[in-house]
C-alpha cells in the first residue's frame, strides 16, 4: 500500500451498505432476484445495465422508498454498518437521514431561497441549529457540492432560478446538510449538459471520502470515470433483474468474466 492510499484511507468517513439476498416484487411480478452487493465506505459503486433490469428499484430499496408503493414487497436484508434498516421498529426517518437520495430530475423547492433549500432537511429530520450554525452549514454544503462560488452572492434568490446543473448540485447540498453516511444517485446527470455533468462528476470524486456513494448510470464512460466498483444488472426473457457480475470497475470494463458483461460495456446491446 502506498503512502497516498494510507492518507486517503485515514480521511474516509461514511458507512458500509450491504444488500443480502434482496428480492423485490410489484404485486405478483418479481422484479429483482436475490441481489447481494456490498457498497463500501470511501467507494463509489456504479449500478449499470439496460433499462428495466431493476437498478432504480434496487436503489430505492436501499433507503426504504420501495415500501411506499402499495403493491410492493421485499425479501432479504439491507444492512447499514451491519444493522438491518428494515428491522421492525427502526424509524424510517433515521434511515432517510443516514441514506440520502438525489434523483434523475433536479427537484429543489422552486420558490424557496437557495439558502433555505439547503437547510430544508433539518426541520424534516428534527435537527435544530442556530442562525450562525445554519449559515455555516449552508456555506459548507454548497462548497462540498461545488456550488458556493457561483451562488454565494445570491443566497436569498429562489432555487428554481438556477440552471439545471446548478439545481442538481443544490439538491446534493441539501442532501449533505443532514450529514448522511450514504448518498444514492439515480442517473443524476442524464438531463444535464456536458459542462454540468463534468462538475457533478468532480463533486462525486471530492465527496467519496466523506460519504459512501451509489450511482445508477446508463453512461458507460461516466461509470468508468467516477466509480471504483461496478455491478452489472440484467433481466433476460421476462426473468427478474439480477446481478450478472460485480467487482472493481477496471475489471468490469477491462477483463469481465461473463461475456454478457463484455457485450454490454462495449455497447453491443442495451
Amino acid at each position: 500500500m502506498t503512502q497516498t492510499q494510507v492518507d486517503l484511507e485515514s480521511l474516509i468517513t461514511g458507512a458500509t451498505l450491504e444488500a443480502v439476498d434482496v428480492s423485490a416484487w410489484f404485486g405478483k411480478r418479481k422484479v429483482l432476484d436475490r441481489v447481494s452487493l456490498t457498497m463500501s465506505a470511501g467507494t463509489v459503486t456504479a449500478l449499470i445495465g439496460p433499462s428495466g433490469c431493476g437498478k432504480s428499484t434496487f436503489l430505492r430499496i436501499l433507503n426504504r422508498m420501495h415500501e411506499l408503493v402499495p403493491s410492493a414487497a421485499l425479501a432479504g436484508e439491507v444492512r447499514l454498518d451491519g444493522s438491518d434498516i428494515y428491522e421492525q421498529g427502526r424509524p424510517i426517518t433515521e434511515t432517510r437521514r443516514r441514506i440520502g437520495m438525489v434523483f434523475q430530475k433536479p427537484n429543489p423547492f422552486p420558490a424557496m431561497s437557495i439558502s433555505d433549500n439547503v437547510t430544508a432537511g433539518l426541520k424534516l429530520t428534527g435537527l435544530s441549529a442556530s442562525r450562525a450554525e445554519r449559515e455555516a452549514l449552508v456555506e459548507s454544503c454548497l462548497t462540498r457540492a461545488g456550488l458556493w462560488k457561483e451562488v454565494r452572492d445570491r443566497l436569498r434568490q429562489p432555487g428554481g432560478a438556477l440552471s439545471g446543473g446548478q439545481q442538481q448540485r443544490l439538491c446534493i447540498a441539501r442532501s449533505l446538510a443532514v450529514r448522511p453516511d450514504v448518498l444514492l444517485m439515480d442517473e443524476p446527470c442524464s438531463a444535464l449538459d456536458p459542462t454540468s455533468t463534468r462538475r457533478i462528476e468532480e463533486t462525486i470524486a471530492e465527496l467519496r471520502t466523506q460519504v459512501t456513494i451509489v450511482i445508477v448510470t446508463h453512461n458507460m464512460q461516466q461509470a468508468a470515470r467516477v466509480s471504483q466498483r461496478c455491478a452489472f444488472f440484467l433481466a433476460e426473457d421476462g426473468a427478474p433483474g439480477h446481478v450478472v457480475e460485480q467487482g472493481p470497475t477496471e475489471d468490469i470494463f477491462g477483463s469481465p468474466v461473463d461475456p454478457r458483461t463484455a457485450d454490454y460495456v462495449n455497447g453491443r446491446f442495451g
